[in-house]
Formats: structure tokens, sequence, C-alpha cells
């Protein structure tokens, strides 16, 4: 019989965030199964709602203020300061230079900066932390992090001595770096970059060419903006005596590139979910649960490549625990997920309909995807030979006995 379940999805970009779409989910549950104890485990990947969550799990806080956003406008974003833990900050670069805070007429990666994520680590680090992490993902930018150096106080100067502007156009421009106005703080706290490994600034996978066209840029932008950022890793390690491959290292595209910014600085790359999973006990509350169900907005050839689902079927696997995986979209190499552990996927429109309903009734659909997925699995534990033997029919609408 299930009972306990483990729901653990990530956010739908713009349209659920990790939380409401573990509670869309929550509620298809509860259709079927009126007595589930239902554990909520609302993931991040470095992307939107990451610091929200990091403060919520540890009993920290956010910190409000207003700085930079991807567009250049004064916006009003957060930090997060950790409970339990007072020397250590999180940096969410979404919530500050996301795509979701650039307004869809003003979609070019090749104008847009990173600029407030600089402002936003200056001012963690006034309230003399000494680690922060920062978290990368739904970026809107792809200017190498350049415009979060300019904020830390490096110039970014042309062949005539002159400051670049904002934005990933610009790199193709860049002659020489000072870096002896670099806030000095930074060689004295620990940057950890949580970050998608697979993702590497320069070549053929690099960010421009694989993200870029997400973000707005035209075939022609996305090889402007490739030649900027090749050209900007050839001057970071030049200037700033980098030893390490700022092209091709683990992690370095991250963020449109803010993960070799941030690397020039001496920020350590790390595997997202190494990084932020620990303050969730996530493989305890997996290896609880009777069915894990995660989600995405898009399931498809890159979801084993460092996505939500794909660790956490890793994970579920461990204990030996079947994993749903219930998704926006389903994309070209979907299947692929199944190596990572993925017993089962669907997607959750119904019929054909248009992106902006989609977006808009993204908890609805969820919640009734949910459900039609979860009574086909009851009718399979119920077939003769079936996996648990005969069950009981479950249905009703109650509220389950516990929600975590």
């Amino acid at each position: 019989m299930l009972t306990r379940f483990a729901i653990a999805p990530s956010g739908f970009k713009e349209s659920l965030s990790a939380q409401s779409a573990a509670e869309a989910i929550a509620e298809g549950v509860r259709r079927v199964v009126p007595d589930a104890e239902i554990d909520l485990i609302p993931l991040v990947d470095g992307g939107e709602g990451t610091a929200r969550a990091l403060a919520t799990a540890s009993g920290g806080r956010l910190v409000p203020l207003r700085a930079t956003g991807p567009t250049g406008e004064r916006i009003g974003t957060h930090f997060a300061l950790l409970g339990g833990d007072a020397e250590t900050a999180v940096v969410e670069m979404a919530a500050v230079a996301g795509l979701s805070l650039v307004p869809r007429e003003l979609r070019d990666p090749g104008a847009t900066t990173t600029y407030g994520v600089g402002e936003l680590i200056s001012a963690a680090l006034d309230t003399g932390v000494r680690r922060i992490l920062v978290g990368c993902g739904d970026s809107g930018t792809s200017d190498g992090g350049a415009g979060a150096l300019q904020a830390l106080g490096a110039r970014l100067l042309d062949a005539d001595g002159r400051e670049l502007p904002f934005g990933g156009r610009e790199l193709t421009r860049i002659d020489r770096i000072d870096a002896s106005g670099l806030d000095p703080r930074l060689s004295e706290t620990e940057i950890r970059v949580a970050c998608n490994p697979f993702n590497v600034l320069c070549g053929e996978r690099g960010v421009a060419r694989v993200f870029g066209p997400q973000k707005g840029a035209t075939p022609a932008q996305v090889e402007q903006l490739a030649a900027g950022l090749e050209r900007w890793a050839a001057v970071l390690t030049r200037d700033l005596r980098v030893t390490a491959d700022l092209c091709q290292g683990p992690g370095t595209g991250a963020s449109g590139g803010l993960g070799a910014g941030l690397a020039a600085l001496g920020a350590r790359l790390l595997p997202r979910f190494d990084v932020l999973l620990d303050h969730l006990d996530l493989d305890e509350r997996l290896a609880r649960a009777d069915l894990v169900v995660t989600a995405e907005g898009a399931l498809d050839h890159q979801t084993p490549r460092g996505k939500v689902p794909a660790e956490v079927a890793r994970r579920a696997k461990r204990y030996d625990r079947q994993v749903l995986v219930l998704a926006g979209t389903i994309g070209e190499g979907a299947n692929q997920v199944r190596s990572a552990g993925v017993d089962a996927y669907s997607a959750i429109l119904p019929a054909p309909v248009s992106l902006t309903e989609a977006l808009g009734r993204g908890g609805e659909f969820l919640a009734d995807a949910t459900e039609r997925a979860l009574r086909m699995i009851l009718i399979g534990t119920r077939l003769p030979g079936g996996p648990r033997g005969p069950q009981p029919v479950v249905s009703g609408t109650q509220r389950p006995s516990s929600v975590r």
C-alpha cells in the first residue's frame, strides 16, 4: 500500500516555484490517497528560490535590499543569512540577474549584466560573514560575470583605456583588467559557487551556444557572445593570474559564465547539489517514502546532466525507491532519464494549450497530472502478479494525516 510520499520537485520556470509545485503535487496525491503521509521537499538547484529555501530550511532569514537588475535598473532583491551558522550567506544570482527579471521585449543576453550579483556579494560581506554560497541558475545574462567583477571593484578596460559598458557583447573589446580596486575582503572570504558542472564557458558546448538562444540571442549574437567569452577567459587568466582552465573547467559556464568570473577571484566551483542539499536531509527523507515524486518544467536530454529529477532519482535508488517524474513538456532524449533511476515520467498538459495558459494554470495541470499518474500506478499494484499484490481502492479528498 502506498501511504508515504516524498514530493521533491524543482520549480517550473516562469510558472511555479518549487514550493508551489510541491503543494500542487500534494493536492493530487490527496485526491487519491486521503490518509497519505506527505513529506514536501521543494528542491532548489541554485536558481530561483534558493536563498529563501535555504533560509527557511536552516531557520535563517532573508536580507532585503535594492541592487542593479539585469537590464541596469535598480530593483528590489535579497540575499540570505543561514540560521545556526552566523558566518554563512547565500547569494542567489537569479534574484538579481535572473531571466524572469528581463522583460520579454528586452531579452538580449548581449546587453544584460551580473552587476547586481557583485552588489549582493558586497552587501553580504558588509554583514561580516566568512563564507558566501552563490547559487547559479535561471540566469538572464551571458557576460561571464564581468558585471559582478565591476561591482566588486575591478575595472574592465578597452585598448584606449576606457571602461567597458555592461553586457556580454562588449567582451570582444576587452584589452585588460585593472584589479587594484577589488574588494580586499574577497581574499579573506570563502566563496563557494553551487553550479552545474556540465556547463562550460567556451567551445561548441559553451554557454553562449547552449543557452544563448533560450535567453533571446539570434545565431549571429550567439557567435558574438561566444567570441567575447573566449576573449574574456584569456584576459582573466592573464591579468588575474588564474591557473585553472576557465574555458572548459567544470561549472565555468554556469549562469552565463558567472562561474568563470567568480573562479578568477578564487571561488570554488562545486556541484550544486553537493552544496545545497546537505541543508535538507534529502537522503533520509527519500528513504522513508513508499513513492518518490519529482518534477521539472522540461524533461529532455539535459535532465540527466545535473537537473533536479535526475539527482532525486539517483539518490532514491540508493534505497530502492520508485521514482515518478512529472514535467511541463517532454522533449528529445527524455528517455535518457531512465539511466538516472527514473521509473516513469509523464507530461502534465491534458491537451495543446497556449504558452500563456500553460504558465498560468501550471499548478492546476500539475495537480491533475499527479492524480492521473497515481491512479494508474495503483491499478498496476492491484493487477494479478502486480508488485504489491491486491490493494483496496483508495479515493477521496480529505487532508493527509501529516504534512512535513
